[in-house]
C-alpha cells in the first residue's frame, strides 16, 4: 500500500494511492496516517478494504507529510562510507544519532525556505524508516517486525550551523523550518522486500547531484532499528532518516550551496518522487 496525506497545511486528510495512480480518500475509515493506523492491526484493516470503493480525489491536491503526528524524527549521520570520505570525516564505529525538530517536517513538494541570514544550505536524499509497532530493546533479527514502511526524506541541512556554529552537536543545523520534507507517500514494507537495495537519485536544477544505493549503508535498516531502540523507545509513527550517499554540496570543490530559485528533485526506487523549490525567508 502507498499511504499519503493530502490537503492544505494543518488540514491534511488520509489517503491511499490506487493502481492507476489516483488518490482515494480514507477519511471514512481512519482519522489520519498516524499511530493507530500504522500498527500491524491498523495496516491489516486497511489492507482488507476494497480500494476501488473509496472516493476518488479529483485534481492535484497538495500532498502533506505522509505521516501525521510524528513524535520523533531521528537522523543518522555519515552512514555511507563514500559520503563520510567526501566530507573528510572518519567512518563511524557506531551510528551517529541526532534529532531533527518536528517543526521541520513538511510536505514532499512544499517550498524549502532558506533561513534568515543563511548561506550554506545543503540537500541530502535519505531513506526514511517509519516505525509501526512500539520498539524497545529489539533484536536485529526481529527489527523489521516493528517497521510499518518506508518513505523519502530530504534531510536539508544548514552547514554553517551544523559544523561551524554547532556547539558540539548537529541539531541546530538540521531542524530549521521546512528542513524535513517527507513523502510523497509511505510504502508499506511488503512492497519493499529488500530495503538494502534501493536506487537513490537527487538533482538540482536538472543536474545530477546524488546517485547512490542503500546497499552502501554502513549500518543497515535492521541494525539501526535495533540499536536506536536500545537508546530510546521508538513509537509508532516515528521516522528514522538513515543517512545520505555522496554528492552533497558540502563535498563539492568548491561547494555550491542552495539558493532561491533552485529546484530539487528526489527519487528512491519504489518510493516515488519529491520536488521542492528553494525560496528565501520572507
Amino acid at each position: 500500500m502507498k499511504l499519503l496525506r493530502f490537503g492544505s497545511i494543518g488540514c491534511e486528510r488520509p489517503g491511499i494511492l490506487d493502481g492507476e495512480g489516483n488518490i482515494r480518500d480514507l477519511s471514512g475509515h481512519v482519522g489520519d496516517i498516524s499511530r493507530d493506523t500504522l500498527s500491524a492491526a491498523g495496516l491489516q484493516r486497511l489492507g482488507d478494504l476494497d480500494i476501488e470503493t473509496l472516493p476518488v480525489i479529483a485534481g492535484n491536491p497538495r500532498l502533506g507529510p505522509c505521516v501525521g503526528a510524528v513524535s520523533k524524527l531521528i537522523g543518522v549521520g555519515l552512514n555511507y562510507s563514500d559520503h563520510a570520505k567526501e566530507c573528510g570525516l572518519a567512518i563511524p564505529a557506531d551510528p551517529i544519532i541526532f534529532s531533527k525538530a518536528i517543526s521541520s517536517i513538511s510536505g514532499p513538494d512544499d517550498d524549502v525556505i532558506i533561513p534568515k541570514g543563511s548561506t550554506k544550505v545543503d540537500w541530502e536524499i535519505e531513506l526514511g524508516i517509519v516505525i509501526g509497532t512500539r520498539a524497545q530493546y529489539v533484536s536485529q533479527d526481529a527489527a523489521l517486525d516493528y517497521v510499518a514502511g518506508y518513505c523519502i526524506v530530504n534531510d536539508v541541512s544548514e552547514r554553517e550551523l551544523q559544523v561551524e556554529r554547532s556547539g558540539g552537536q548537529w541539531d541546530k543545523g538540521k531542524g530549521c523550518d521546512t528542513f524535513g520534507p517527507i513523502g510523497p507517500w509511505m510504502v508499506t514494507k511488503d512492497e519493499i522486500p529488500d530495503p538494502q537495495n534501493l536506487a537513490m537519485v537527487l538533482t538540482v536544477n536538472g543536474e545530477s547531484r546524488q546517485n547512490g544505493n542503500t546497499k552502501t549503508m554502513i549500518f543497515g535498516v535492521r541494525q539501526l532499528v535495533a540499536d536506536i531502540s536500545c537508546w530510546m523507545t521508538l513509537e509508532s509513527g516515528d521516522i528514522i532518516c538513515t543517512g545520505t550517499p555522496p554528492g552533497v554540496a558540502m563535498g563539492m570543490k568548491p561547494p555550491v550551496w542552495l539558493k532561491p530559485g533552485d529546484e530539487m528533485r528526489l527519487s528512491i526506487a519504489g518510493l516515488g518522487t519529491q520536488r521542492q523549490n528553494v525560496v528565501a525567508y520572507a
